[in-house]
């Protein structure tokens, strides 16, 4: 395949290609130009800026972590979010330990092809339509079908979010 790095390991479009697979998750993959924010991104990709979600990989105090799926326009409700994994502390690693958690640099984060397949937590507004994320490399999204993804991850839904 022509996104096959030269030395045979799979770019990160192609590990999500071969995760969503796996999972039998259809997505599609698209190229699209850098976005300098969240409604240029909207505006390229043809949705609304509460359509594109973002993957959160958060480390627990456990040095273990979850992903964090919340909407555009909203941000991450730490008390709620908390209360639900039943810990007293959440962080967002810096983009390092992020990079070891999942095998993907920040901006391109998603569960799906993550080197380790943490738990994933969606936000209760995400369900019930069609949705872009990460695809795992810069440069480009991908749809799907977030009922499909949280089947696919047997994801917990959940209010885990608040107005930006």
């Amino acid at each position: 395949m022509e996104d096959e790095m030269t030395d045979g390991t799979l770019t990160g479009a192609e590990r999500v290609r071969a995760d969503a697979a796996a999972r039998g998750l259809e997505v599609e993959i698209i190229e699209r130009p850098a976005a300098r924010s969240l409604e240029e991104a909207a505006e390229i990709l043809g949705i609304t800026p509460a359509d594109i979600v973002k993957s959160l990989v958060l480390k627990k105090s456990d040095d273990t972590y979850v992903f964090a799926l919340v909407p555009g326009g909203r941000k991450i409700s730490w008390p709620k979010l908390r209360a639900l994994l039943g810990v007293n502390k959440l962080q967002l690693p810096d983009a390092s330990l992020a990079l070891a958690a999942t095998g993907y640099e920040r901006g391109t984060i998603t569960p799906l092809g993550s080197t380790t397949p943490w738990p994933v937590v969606v936000d209760a507004t995400i369900p019930g339509r069609r949705v872009s994320m990460g695809a795992g490399e810069h440069g480009r999204s991908l749809f799907v079908d977030a009922d499909s993804l949280i089947g696919a991850f047997d994801a917990t839904v959940a209010d885990i979010s608040e107005p930006e």
